[in-house]
């Protein structure tokens, strides 16, 4: 590129970068107000290639040398090419955070990515989740994402560069190592060198075995070690096993205790510093961005709810660029598939509704003359929601009608902002939220109220009521409809909202709010591949089997759980994995392909357990002709790669019993596995 091109790219997008000052400032402050607490934001204007380039770098500009960036650069272009996608922005998690818009985009675009930026960085700073990396340093607020990245590029780089060391060995190294990126226990705090179980006693390698290496004979060890010492050896020549507990965290457990495979010697020999150094980069990677798997619906959906309320409901979209807006909102909900931003900014409007019902429900079950069986016959809901409508004091603000709030309750408004526009200093009819405070905004935006959800309070039925009325506690008691509802906290909504950002990730977040309410209102129903039609069909719309489904798909970033039950397997320092089976049976064929990768990691032969499904041919014909599915028998196998061959063989049930779950247990809360 030519040096003037280089300066007019450069000044073009310094005037784009001038024009959304002001919208940068007023996002932040507007998301303050709403009771966001975002860290600090540094925000870049980059074009079409530069965006892909981050995109497949994770949203950095620094990564470490490897060709599985040049492969994501190429799907993320041919995406937009082909299917018409566009990255809008991208913002990683790091103190402060980087956000990176495209020069591109419409300023309806800039400002609706700002807001959802903003959104998320303080998703990145609140969420217990992302505390989980930093919960190991001094400074626990400081996450250093970008520097950490940038350190292991540079030193990745230097050890291809070094002439001793082979480039194209570091690359497949780190091939090996990303093999296990998931295969950490991401519910703990991540430390850079973790304490694994071992032997009890550390002993320099199996002795039997460097004897035999040694070629002696019977004669010479008996001169050269006494009888007493060999007969010592074989009785305590038991098989030593650990971990004591199945360990998940598998990159810790080969960088602790694997080897690398010597294929000269034909016998594995201890790693090199560089590869231990490597290992323990990718790691740290992985455990950073954990998280972000891990929360992938609430935080996307998170970013989507505030979005909506900053540009829709307090307009920041101005009335040229609304429709611009509700067009780029639109495509962003209504992509297909599993879409997080659509599902998760449902289920964070659930949470918000369903927590302002509850909060009206016992205000009106304590009305002299109501119960739970009498509520729905004797409360005009209309009439209630009527009254729940925000004042127009406050509903509606402009230059002219600043008087009428001073008459509005004082937790309401910012005295302070609305002295200024009074004195001219406020433009009050563009920014109208500036003289609210949190609780004026959560009463000029109480959800039930709104258009699109009117319904939801009398939606409530006869077993939710019962529940709420019969430990409501009889502390307050009021005369009339009227007077109950003068005392409705109207923060409530969001205040559960931040305290569900706090503590959940996806999994919770979806066992906890993913009711049967929501399921039957959202129309969701599971498919799945029948073996009898060859063909995928709708399995079932019961709010059960689609949660169960919803949760395998979160569980773990939806991979396979894996862990390892052994070190030292058949007392001869084999690994031995085993599948944690949830009903979803391993692709065999990728985990034979995975067991060649962990060889490379442990240096001698890798183990798996796990559990299959097998249907037999006869039963498939018999299914076709009954217009049913077949029933699958489960069974134990062991898959072994020894370097050689891969080979698999079924072992009785009693050996794998203990890695079969009957039914998956959710019921974890976040704060048994932050324990």
């Amino acid at each position: 590129m030519s040096k003037t091109n280089s300066n007019a790219d450069r000044f073009r997008k310094q005037a784009i970068a001038a024009d959304l000052e002001e919208p940068v400032a007023e996002a932040r402050h507007l998301a303050q107000k709403l009771g966001l607490e975002p860290y600090p934001v540094k925000y870049w204007i980059i074009d079409y290639d530069e965006m892909n380039e981050l995109i497949a770098y994770g949203g950095f500009q620094s990564r470490y040398p490897h060709w599985r960036w040049g492969m994501q650069y190429d799907r993320q272009q041919k995406q937009g090419q082909y299917t018409g996608g566009k990255a809008f922005e991208i913002v990683n998690n790091d103190n402060p955070a980087h956000a990176f818009l495209q020069e591109s985009n419409t300023l309806a675009d800039q400002k609706a990515v700002i807001t959802h930026v903003e959104a998320h960085s303080d998703f990145f700073a609140k969420n217990e989740w992302f505390g989980l990396f930093t919960g190991g340093q001094s400074d626990e607020a400081q996450v250093n994402a970008a520097a950490m990245l940038e350190r292991h590029a540079r030193a990745i780089d230097e050890y291809m560069s070094d002439p001793e060391i082979d480039r194209a060995e570091v690359e497949k190294w780190i091939d090996h190592c990303l093999s296990l990126e998931d295969n950490i226990d991401q519910h703990r705090v991540f430390e850079r060198r973790l304490d694994v179980d071992g032997p009890a006693e550390e002993i320099d390698g199996d002795l039997a075995e460097k004897l035999d290496e040694l070629g002696l004979s019977e004669e010479i060890k008996g001169e050269v070690f006494d009888e007493e010492w060999l007969e010592k050896l074989e009785a305590e020549n038991g098989q030593v096993t650990f971990p004591e507990e199945p360990q998940k965290d598998l990159l810790s457990f080969v960088r602790e205790h694997g080897k690398q495979y010597d294929a000269e010697s034909g016998r594995a020999v201890e790693m090199e510093p560089w590869q231990r150094d490597v290992l323990d980069m990718m790691r740290a990677e992985a455990y950073y961005f954990a998280a972000q798997k891990m929360t992938k619906i609430m935080n996307e959906g998170w970013a989507a709810y505030w979005e909506s309320a900053m540009m829709t409901d307090e307009a920041f979209a101005g009335d040229d660029e609304f429709v611009n807006y509700a067009d780029h909102m639109a495509k962003v909900l209504a992509s297909g598939g599993l879409n997080p931003y659509s599902l998760g900014m449902e289920l964070w409007e659930y949470v918000e509704n369903t927590t302002n019902r509850r909060e009206v429900l016992e205000r009106l079950l304590r009305v002299e003359g109501i119960s739970w069986r009498n509520l729905t016959d004797v409360v005009d809901f209309d009439d209630v929601l009527e009254t729940l409508e925000p004042p127009v004091s406050i509903a509606t603000i402009e230059a002219g009608t600043l008087e009428e709030l001073e008459a509005a309750p004082e937790e309401w408004i910012d005295h302070d902002a609305l002295s200024a526009a009074h004195d001219g200093e406020v433009d009050v009819d563009r920014y109208p939220w500036k003289v609210l405070t949190y609780e004026g905004l959560a009463r000029r935006h109480y959800s039930l109220v709104k258009r699109q959800h009117r319904g939801f309070l009398s939606r409530v039925n006869q077993n939710e009521l019962e529940r709420i009325g019969r430990y409501l506690f009889d502390d307050a008691r009021y005369a009339s409809v009227e007077e109950a509802l003068e005392d409705v906290e109207f923060t409530a909504g969001w205040d559960r909202m931040y305290d569900v950002r706090e503590s959940h990730n996806d999994v919770t977040f979806l066992d906890e709010f993913l009711t049967e309410e929501f399921i039957t209102e959202n129309n969701y129903f599971t498919y799945e591949h029948s073996k009898a039609t060859g063909q995928f069909h709708v399995a079932s719309d019961a709010a059960e089997d689609v949660k169960k489904k919803l949760l395998l798909q979160f569980t773990n970033f939806g991979k396979p759980t894996i862990a390892v039950y052994d070190g030292n397997y058949n007392n001869a320092n084999e690994l031995l994995l085993g599948h944690q089976y949830n009903g979803v049976m391993l692709d065999l064929g990728k985990a034979k392909e995975t067991l060649k990768r962990i060889f490379e990691l442990w240096g001698r032969p890798v183990n798996l357990l796990t559990i299959v499904k097998d249907v037999n041919e006869h039963d498939v014909e018999v299914a076709k002709r009954r217009n049913r599915e077949p029933e699958p028998e489960e069974r134990g196998k062991l898959i072994r790669y020894d370097g050689e061959e891969v080979t698999v063989e079924t072992v009785p049930w009693n050996e794998v019993e203990h890695l079969s779950a009957e039914d998956v247990d959710y019921d974890t809360k976040p704060d048994e596995w932050l324990a």
